[in-house]
C-alpha cells in the first residue's frame, strides 16, 4: 500500500447514543483488531492492537462522512474522547447541540438510520503474508487524522485498486526473481557440465 497516501476504512458500527448532564453523546468502536477484513477474493486485512499507539496524544477530528467542513469533534478541545481496549478502538463525541449537523446525525444514529463508522489514516508499518494463495495484511502501525460517522463506507473502490496493484507487484517481484533464481541454477549446471566434460578428457 502506498506510504504517505491517506486511506480509508470503514466498518459496521454499534454505535450508542446518550444523554448525560444535559450533554449529549454518540460513542462506539472506530475500528476493531484482530477482525478480517475480506477486501476481495483471497485478500483479507486487519488492524494490529498497536496500531494506534502513540497516536491518541495528536489532534484527531471526528467528522461526518469524512468531509472536513462537519466537524462534530475534535480531541484538542475535549469534545472527542478516544481510547484504546482489547476490542479496538474507542471513540466517544459530544454533540453541541448548536450545531445543526451534529444534531442531525445524531437523531439518525439514535434511530438506526447511520450505523458505519469510518477511520481516515496513513499507513505507517504493516505485514503482509501469503498462504494457499490468500494475501493477508496487518496493518500494524498508522497516522491518525480522524474518525467519522459515514452513511456509506467510502473506501471500497480505491482500497480493492490499491491492495490489487500491491498484489500485483508483489507476484511480478516474485516471479522475477524465481526466474533469476532458475537462469542462476542453469548457468550453474552448464558451468558444472563443461567442467565435467574436461575433467573427462
Amino acid at each position: 500500500m502506498d506510504r504517505g497516501k491517506r486511506q480509508l476504512r470503514s466498518a459496521q458500527a454499534k454505535f450508542e447514543t446518550r444523554e448525560q448532564d444535559n450533554d449529549l453523546y454518540i460513542s462506539g468502536y472506530f475500528a476493531v483488531f484482530n477482525s478480517n477484513y475480506e477486501i476481495w477474493k483471497g485478500m483479507s486485512e486487519s488492524i494490529d492492537p498497536h496500531a494506534f499507539d502513540d497516536q491518541l496524544n495528536e489532534d484527531i477530528r471526528a467528522l461526518i462522512d469524512h468531509k472536513t467542513r462537519l466537524v462534530i469533534g475534535r480531541t484538542k478541545a475535549g469534545t472527542l474522547q478516544l481510547r484504546v481496549d482489547d476490542t479496538g478502538l474507542w471513540g466517544d463525541v459530544k454533540i453541541n447541540r448548536n450545531d445543526v449537523d451534529a444534531m442531525n446525525v445524531y437523531e439518525r444514529v439514535k434511530r438506526g438510520d447511520v450505523d458505519q463508522c469510518s477511520i481516515g489514516f496513513e499507513i505507517v508499518d504493516e505485514d503482509v503474508s501469503s498462504i494457499d494463495n490468500k494475501t493477508h495484511w496487518t496493518i500494524k502501525k498508522v497516522k491518525l487524522y480522524e474518525v467519522s460517522i459515514v452513511t456509506f463506507p467510502a473506501y471500497e473502490e480505491t482500497c480493492v485498486s490499491a491492495r490489487k496493484r500491491q498484489l500485483e507487484d508483489m507476484t511480478k517481484r516474485s516471479f522475477e526473481a524465481w526466474k533469476m533464481n532458475t537462469i542462476k541454477k542453469i548457468e550453474r549446471r552448464n558451468r558444472d557440465g563443461i567442467k565435467s566434460i574436461v575433467d573427462e578428457k
